[in-house]
């Protein structure tokens, strides 16, 4: 007789910016095929993604996402130019608070980790206790774009930095399985249908994006300065951060690695977040259909 009791999943989220909303895709295929995630570590929009998932907001949070143009999202976003970072972050914190309560890690339904790295002792810092908030401001840090989170004698950044896929700090079971989700892969995009709705979003977007760089960039910069000044910041980071990813998932071989296009979207794409879910379900899709084959 074939038994009923459900795979136990320890699920690791890559960081990604945008691209990490694809891990939402991803949890809500494991949960349609009834998977049960019984623990979590995750470094930047895979802290946020894993953290919110772990409130079981995960369906709002979603929905939040898919509103964002039409919400002005960009107004969200408290510009400062100073040596620690172009963006504040407390608007757009303050807002996630209806998904990201400032609860305890410990009082969570689960096991949750969330990475960052300390400037000042040059090490990473794993988050297990204390506020999901405060954890999740440190691990979403990109150094030179958001402020960085201080304490007392640490000043905490983004976790990417070190570690954008913490396979080390997710909290094993007997049993389990160890999924990790790289949302950086460097695989061909998938081309979805685009949509006249898909369209309209684009050109919204765009419009978006001029105003966040006449925020950030003095007006006497040429366009081309203002296109490459946060570009190269954030290819930048990036780059270094995929090749690590690439590395830890050698050091670590997960049980199943779900790999997500870093050509699905850009960094800061976050317009695209119906898009992203999808390319994350895809993926998953492909993976976990093989598995079953087995």
């Amino acid at each position: 007789m074939k038994s009923t009791e459900k795979q136990k999943v320890a699920l690791v989220l890559s960081g990604g910016a945008a691209r990490g909303i694809a891990h939402i895709g991803v949890i809500e295929e494991l949960e349609n095929r009834a998977y049960e995630i019984t623990s979590i570590a995750g470094t930047s929009m895979g802290a946020l993604v894993g953290g919110v998932y772990a409130t079981g907001k995960l369906a709002e949070f979603k929905e939040f996402l898919y509103t964002l143009d039409r919400n002005k999202t960009f107004r969200m976003v408290d510009f400062i130019l100073s040596k620690q970072g172009l963006i504040k972050g407390d608007r757009v914190l303050n807002k996630m608070k209806d998904f990201v309560p400032d609860m305890l890690i410990e009082e969570l339904a689960l096991p949750y980790a969330a990475v960052a790295v300390d400037l000042i002792n040059k090490e990473e810092v794993v988050l297990r206790t204390g506020s999901l908030y405060h954890a999740i401001r440190a691990s979403i840090s990109i150094p030179t774009v958001l402020t960085p989170v201080k304490e007392e004698k640490r000043l905490l950044v983004d976790g990417g930095l070190l570690n954008s896929i913490p396979m080390a700090y997710v909290k094993r079971r007997e049993g389990d399985m160890m999924i990790a989700v790289h949302v950086n892969a460097n695989i061909p995009k998938e081309r979805p249908e685009i949509t006249k709705e898909t369209v309209k979003k684009q050109a919204l977007y765009q419009k978006k994006i001029r105003e966040f760089y006449h925020h950030i960039i003095p007006s006497s910069s040429t366009t081309e300065e203002k296109l490459g000044y946060f570009s190269l910041i954030s290819k930048s980071f990036e780059l270094m951060t995929a090749r690590m990813a690439e590395d830890k998932i050698k050091q670590y071989s997960p049980d199943v690695l779900i790999n997500v296009s870093r050509e699905s979207c850009n960094f800061y794409d976050f317009y695209k977040a119906e898009e992203q879910v999808e390319a994350g379900r895809r993926s998953a899709v492909e993976v976990l259909d093989s598995i079953n084959d087995q």
